[in-house]
């Protein structure tokens, strides 16, 4: 199939027109399951002019993101379109959600020495809990390019772990002066490498079909359909242990978890509004903790809850000493164990069947996935940035 593209709307018309033709060329017909990272790169190929080449991604990476060009929205027309038709989206979202090549030997380490270290990330085994512990301390744990692939490597390996019945995703201490030496929760995307155009636009979207979905789905086998009524994958109950604070897109993770402890001092924020980009999945997945009306005030008006209070309990399960934290990881790993993982593991599916089917995931993420663009290319966030965050003083 040949076809010109003058511009953006002729591309968005072409796959309006071909998409499936277009996705069953790059995966052989549905045959073979590709990640994002590889399709978009097997379609510069295929489809000349349709997104762009390496060497232009090459060359927009070295700039900072008020100099970018913009030309990654053209990424963005085509993983809508994907996810917007029912069995090329879904196919999609099976082909992330099965574990990365790279898990092989992090789960090899992992049972040879009790811990696997993946730089950002580290897997420990606590009896039969595994433990996910995330580490960017310059940054309050924030998350980025450098932080992406090791974490849903990670995320990979604590749920495969046949040693351990259940995960704990916790910080580790950060360097920051302000909390030198503290467990931080993690303070969301790293503003400081989003201004500076280190962070690109497919970041978000490997995020959300990765190793965040990981967290609420688990981890696909390529044989079955992972959609809770077909079929499923391999998974664990999570824990999250929310230290000092859980800001953007640690919050968002927050609303996948099974069991929320946080320390008495801790507290969330979806400052959304404040940075002019979609907070992830939280439009979809806030509302059913916290209703619709406060949803809205956490994204769009920068409310602040306190874990403990009313409005945060919502979200958070169990409140704590903040130097109580490791006796309640304890506790929470025994009582949820005591009977059994098949029993938690089967709750998990009924309420999720319920309230985020696949489908339901698939067509959130065909939306995000071009309004995320949009966003992530606006003046409005460079703005943002410098006037909420000062990120033109900061340095990488």
């Amino acid at each position: 199939m040949r076809a010109r593209f003058a511009d953006r709307a002729s591309r968005d018309h072409f796959l309006r027109d071909n998409i499936e033709a277009v996705y069953h060329t790059l995966t052989d017909g549905m045959t073979r399951f590709v990640r994002l990272e590889e399709l978009v790169r097997c379609a510069a190929d295929a489809y000349p002019g349709l997104v762009p080449t390496q060497a232009q991604l090459s060359a927009e990476a070295a700039r900072p993101l008020k100099a970018k060009l913009g030309l990654e929205i053209d990424q963005s027309l085509l993983i809508a379109h994907i996810l917007a038709e029912p069995r090329c989206g879904t196919h999609l979202c099976h082909a992330m959600l099965l574990p990365r090549r790279e898990a092989t030997a992090a789960l090899a380490a992992l049972d040879a020495q009790g811990f696997v270290d993946l730089g950002p990330v580290r897997v420990e085994r606590h009896g039969r809990a595994a433990h996910l512990l995330s580490s960017n301390p310059r940054y309050l744990n924030a998350e980025d390019q450098a932080t992406i692939d090791a974490m849903e490597i990670g995320v990979d390996t604590a749920i495969l772990d046949p040693g351990t019945d259940i995960a704990v995703l916790r910080g580790n201490p950060v360097e920051h002066p302000k909390y030198a030496g503290r467990r931080i929760f993690g303070a969301g995307i790293n503003l400081t490498h989003l201004y500076h155009g280190t962070i690109p636009y497919l970041w978000y979207m490997q995020r959300e079909l990765g190793f965040v979905h990981k967290y609420l789905r688990g981890v696909a086998t390529p044989e079955v359909l992972p959609d809770d009524v077909n079929g499923f994958g391999i998974e664990k109950p999570w824990i999250a242990a929310v230290e000092g604070f859980a800001i953007g897109g640690h919050c968002q993770i927050l609303l996948t978890m099974d069991y929320v402890l946080a320390a008495s001092d801790a507290f969330m924020t979806l400052p959304a509004r404040k940075e002019g980009i979609i907070p992830g999945a939280a439009n979809l997945r806030l509302p059913r903790f916290t209703g619709d009306r406060l949803a809205r005030q956490l994204i769009q008006a920068e409310r602040r809850l306190e874990c403990d209070s009313a409005e945060g309990r919502l979200i958070c399960d169990e409140i704590v000493p903040p130097a109580g934290m490791d006796a309640a990881i304890d506790n929470t790993v025994a009582m949820l164990t005591s009977a059994g993982a098949v029993g938690a593991i089967g709750n998990r599916r009924a309420f999720r069947v319920g309230v985020e089917p696949l489908d339901t995931f698939r067509r959130y993420c065909a939306v995000y996935a071009r309004e995320q663009a949009l966003c992530h290319f606006s003046p409005a966030l460079i703005d943002n940035l410098e006037r909420n965050w000062g990120a033109g003083s900061r340095t990488k």
